[in-house]
């Protein structure tokens, strides 16, 4: 059949067609093409990782979403930048290197290849012109720029910290790279150890992080997570002498010095410096003991509010300073205990255990005395033993006795200031950070040491400081990092003396890149500037930005502090870079468990109809929703979904299967739905067996007459549709859109004969952004010589919502017994006379003797 829809043949034609005519390329303000009086949009996904592995059906799905805003976008007459690159620097291609010999650089482009020819397969309508990779040294250049301008700030410096180590891979990992005391990727054991590391200064923007969020347009969850871990607490810092320790004093931050009479013990964290010069010799070895097990636990692990509470006493007693000298119950002790944090006030506390439930836990473990100072209001049934964490009238506090909360937090505040034993504080649960990596691939550092403890930065024109070449990429056995090997590279000379100097040999964090990478992309192929200012000015930050829940915090809160330095140096206009978040959900996948709780891989696994088999053993096992993993072996590919059914097929199923928000399962039985709709849309329009290329009476124009009978119903169907489309847009609920298409030609497919050219049009432009290939193709066989990409938008035209006739209930005794389309005009009486014709079977040889007329709704009969 010539006519005969063939996905294969139209994609490959439409790709070639947007590849040559540069369909998706986006001018800048001042190149040929631009029109200034359009109004800009910026949609954005979060640039992928190339693994090595490629892209699977999870992969793509915010890719779809947010490709069919963006076309939708340019078709309303917008200019879209809608760019795409990649997060290339990163550990695994590290450690396939030291594995394989292979250059990260080499495999890592490979890789780009793979993703890029993967996109472009699915129709993405990138304006592949401004692609990028952080890895590049062109793209590097400008992100060492910007540590230079930290570096000049005071922003970023270097300093001891406590880190991850890991032993095995020889480098410093991130707190979220490490699970139960062990790596991430690979599962080696890691401890914590101090190393002098590069940190960034982002506590000092702590204050605009917070208090900007209220001006974007993202979930109130990705605000409420970044309020949290920027964490600001107001309250006082509270010294405490040490008894028998003149010199020494531990200073604790608390929220609530109004509690401080109830304060009967103390806790340190683990790393406080002050907790080997405290512990007692008869304590010293347990004391050791506990510290060294705490240096193997993540802080997640230390500070979960579900586990037992641990604790060692030191041998030492704190002096509770609201108590005078001498009062026995000024005495407390002092313990060390996992679940309080040095990054975190002043890695000490005070222990309240009247008023804080981890403080009762552990004063309950440990036999310590309760005191109550807040007391609960009257009408409270509130054990006295109990912790109360609630409002109250301050009692058993002398200095403030009487006080509700808010009078005794003034007042308490007042009397440490005149004892001079405390002051107010503001302070944050978010920590400067940690900027250095042990690694070879990522960004060097673009500074110089001198040999004697002085640094300076690298000159703007001898960026970028390039990564050297190199063969052996593992680490030495000293767990330096392996750019110390090149000792060519990391011995040079100072500019301008010529004096010795070293070059830093730690490399920036995989993610780097990512905190500007949206600015470049604005202006790529600026060889002066990391983004132009006419180019900055006009695209100014991204509208939509797309990616998964994983990125809430660091990525998105990095970004965001490099945004508001790069805006206090001019560089930019703008306060914050994202004024749109939309996190889209996880596509997941089945997979197969059995009694113990293992997940099986597909290969061991056998189907029985619906039962699912151990192949091994024969048991029966259950199915259940997993990510998807290449161990589990039920990774998805794309390219073979697509060669079987077609891209747009599979654009269509990755919306229709829920909505963009949601996590859902690929279930591959449901994609051949989405393959007839397409075949069935495709023969409403076209005859397969015909010689037009498409069916006749499209070729026409429409007489320009009032529309009635089936060429009316139909008007109304696609304007019911085109509405959905359009509701669909307001949170991504894609699939409802996908649904209105196919309720569409379902309808349209039983009145063909009447469907009009405006009409085959208007659906071929609003299903265009969720399948290009299809409509493009149905687009030119209508006439067109232009690509649709820039067809107008079609409008719903809500006098086509409006239906004449309503669907009448018809009742007996107040029993539903028949409906009927009546006129929306209908009199009472008319309504009446209408529900006698579809119920005569419930009157007959009946006495009516009473009719119930609710217009619009329903008529009810009273018989006997």
């Amino acid at each position: 059949m010539k006519n005969a829809y063939a996905p294969q043949e139209i994609e490959a034609k439409w790709q070639a067609y947007w590849e040559e005519h540069q369909t998706f390329r986006t001018p800048n303000p001042g190149d040929p093409g631009f029109d200034p009086s359009k109004p800009k949009y910026y949609v954005l996904d979060m640039f992928p990782y190339p693994s090595g592995a490629g892209l699977h059906v999870g992969h793509p799905i915010g890719y779809i979403g947010s490709d069919i805003v963006a076309r939708r976008k340019r078709m309303e007459g917008l200019n879209v930048l809608h760019p795409m690159g990649y997060d290339a620097f990163g550990l695994p291609a590290e450690q396939y290197a030291i594995k394989t010999g292979r250059h990260p650089a080499e495999t890592t482009r490979e890789n780009i290849a793979t993703f890029r020819r993967q996109m472009k397969k699915i129709g993405l309508s990138y304006d592949w012109s401004r692609e990028l990779a952080t890895c590049e040294p062109g793209f590097y250049r400008w992100t060492q720029w910007i540590f230079t301008r930290l570096f000049d700030l005071g922003l970023a410096y270097q300093a001891e910290a406590p880190v991850w180590w890991c032993e095995e891979l020889k480098t410093v990992l991130s707190n979220e790279e490490v699970i139960g005391g062990r790596s991430e990727r690979g599962d080696y054991p890691c401890v914590k150890r101090p190393l002098r590391q590069w940190m960034l200064k982002i506590t000092a923007y702590a204050d605009r992080l917070l208090e900007d969020l209220d001006e974007l347009d993202w979930p109130e969850s990705v605000k409420t997570m970044q309020r949290e871990w920027i964490g600001r607490s107001e309250g006082a810092e509270i010294d405490f002498a040490v008894e028998g320790h003149p010199s020494e004093s531990m200073t604790v931050f608390t929220t609530r010095p109004d509690t401080l009479y109830g304060a009967t013990f103390m806790v340190v964290a683990p790393e406080h410096e002050l907790v080997p010069k405290l512990t007692g010799e008869s304590q010293r070895a347990e004391v050791e003991a506990y510290v060294a097990a705490a240096a193997k636990k993540s802080d997640l692990e230390r500070t979960d509010l579900a586990k037992d509470k641990t604790g060692v006493f030191i041998g030492a007693w704190g002096l509770n300073p609201a108590f005078e000298p001498g009062d026995e119950r000024a005495r407390i002790p002092i313990y060390v205990a996992d679940y309080v944090l040095t990054g975190y006030g002043t890695g000490a506390i005070m222990s309240v255990p009247g008023h804080d439930e981890r403080d009762h836990e552990f004063a309950a473990k440990y036999d310590l005395p309760v005191v109550r100072v807040v007391a609960p209001p009257a009408d409270a049934d509130v054990p006295s033993d109990a912790c109360w964490v609630g409002e109250g009238t301050a009692v058993n506090s002398p200095a403030w006795d009487g006080l509700p909360k808010d009078e005794a937090l003034a007042r308490s505040l007042e009397v440490l200031i005149e004892k001079g034993v405390g002051r107010a504080k503001t302070t944050y649960r978010l920590r400067d950070w940690l900027f250095s990596r042990q690694r070879y691939w990522g960004e060097p550092f673009p500074v110089l040491h001198d040999g004697s403890g002085g640094t300076i930065r690298v000159p703007d024109e001898d960026l970028p400081v390039e990564l050297p070449p190199m063969d052996d990429f593992s680490p030495p056995d000293d767990g330096s990092p392996p750019l110390s090997k090149a000792t060519d590279w990391v011995h040079t000379t100072m500019p301008g003396t010529g004096a010795p100097a070293l070059r830093d040999t730690d490399t920036m964090p995989g993610w780097a890149g990512s905190c500007w990478y949206y600015l470049r992309y604005m202006d790529p192929a600026n060889g002066a500037a990391l983004v132009g200012p006419e180019a900055e000015r006009y695209w100014r930050s991204v509208d939509l930005y797309i990616g998964g829940t994983e990125h809430a915090v660091l990525h998105l809160l990095y970004a965001r502090f490099w945004h508001k330095v790069l805006y206090d140096l001019g560089i930019v206009t703008t306060k914050e870079p994202f004024q749109r978040l939309f996190n889209q959900g996880m596509l997941t996948a089945f997979a197969y468990r059995d009694r113990s709780g293992r997940l099986l891989s597909a290969d061991e696994v056998e189907l029985d109809g619906d039962q699912a088999l151990s192949k091994a053993t024969g048991e029966k096992l259950e199915q259940v929703v997993a990510k998807m993993a290449k161990s589990l072996k039920n990774v998805v590919n794309p390219d073979d979904v697509c060669s079987e059914y077609g891209v747009d097929t599979f654009r269509l199923y990755e919306m229709f299967i829920g909505p963009l928000a949601d996590s859902k399962p690929w279930n591959p039985r449901d994609v051949p739905g989405c393959k007839r709709f397409v075949d069935r849309a495709w023969k409403l329009l076209v005859d397969p067996e015909g010689d037009e290329p498409v069916r006749p009476q499209l070729l026409s124009e429409e007489s320009g007459a009032p529309l009635e009978g089936a060429t009316l119903d139909l008007e109304r169907a696609l304007n019911r549709c085109l509405k959905r489309v359009d509701d669909s847009f307001r949170h991504f609920n894609f699939n409802t859109a996908v649904a209105g298409f196919m309720t569409f030609v379902n309808e349209a497919t039983k009145l063909s004969d009447a469907l009009t050219r405006s009409q085959a049009e208007r659906f071929v432009r609003a299903l265009s952004p969720f399948a290009p290939h299809f409509c493009e193709e149905l687009w030119q066989r209508l006439g067109h010589a232009e690509t649709i990409a820039y067809a107008s938008w079609p409008e719903v035209d809500e006098r086509f919502l409006e239906e004449d006739e309503f669907e009448l209930v018809v009742q007996v005794l107040g029993k539903l017994r028949g409906r009927v389309k009546a006129p929306k005009s209908a009199t009472r009486e008319d309504l009446a006379d209408l529900a006698r014709t579809a119920v005569p079977e419930w009157l007959e040889g009946k006495q009516v003797i009473k009719t119930v007329v609710v217009p619009g709704r329903l008529v009810n009969f009273v018989v006997r």
